[in-house]
């Protein structure tokens, strides 16, 4: 069972694949406005952005064979451009990339921490582009930054949902 579909928001164009066997509980307006929060945010343009959801064993392979590391994970992030992107300084380049998600590992996350699955696969779409804007999540004080970004964008969803 696949499920893909394009979003064209302005000059962005997001292509979902739905590789992992599971129903995503991320909507296409989700994704959309999502990218555009982040994207008017963070001062930056996203031209291409894949998002492939996968399951355990294809994102254990990628994990193996591009990073070397021996685990499932909920994201990979793979930027297209040669040069990383720094957080909040636009050089008027569109950031292009694939999120290689585990939808299997992003559901058993909710549950670990009694999140909504909506809210989880959200989270880890928010994550992904921030490391294509830039961001990294390598020590204990990038994380917290990670963190702090990723609960404006969903609370900043929230919002205007709650009217």
């Amino acid at each position: 069972m696949s499920q893909d579909y394009q979003i064209t928001n302005n000059q962005t164009l997001f292509t979902i694949h739905n590789e992992s066997g599971l129903d995503l509980p991320i909507s296409q307006p989700d994704v959309e406005e999502l990218g555009g929060l982040v994207s008017s945010n963070e001062s930056c343009s996203f031209g291409l952005i894949e998002v492939v959801y996968v399951d355990e064993n294809a994102i254990l392979e990628t994990n193996r064979s591009y990073l070397n590391h021996d685990y499932v994970t909920d994201i990979i992030t793979f930027p297209y451009q040669d040069s990383p992107a720094k957080p909040g300084h636009s050089d008027d380049r569109f950031l292009d990339g694939t999120l290689f998600c585990c939808a299997q590992r992003i559901a058993e996350q909710a549950a670990d921490l009694e999140e909504k699955i909506e809210n989880e696969f959200r989270r880890v779409f928010i994550h992904g582009l921030l490391h294509l804007v830039g961001y990294n999540d390598k020590t204990d004080e990038e994380r917290m930054i990670m963190r702090d970004r990723e609960n404006f964008y969903l609370k900043a969803y929230e919002e205007r949902h709650a009217k």
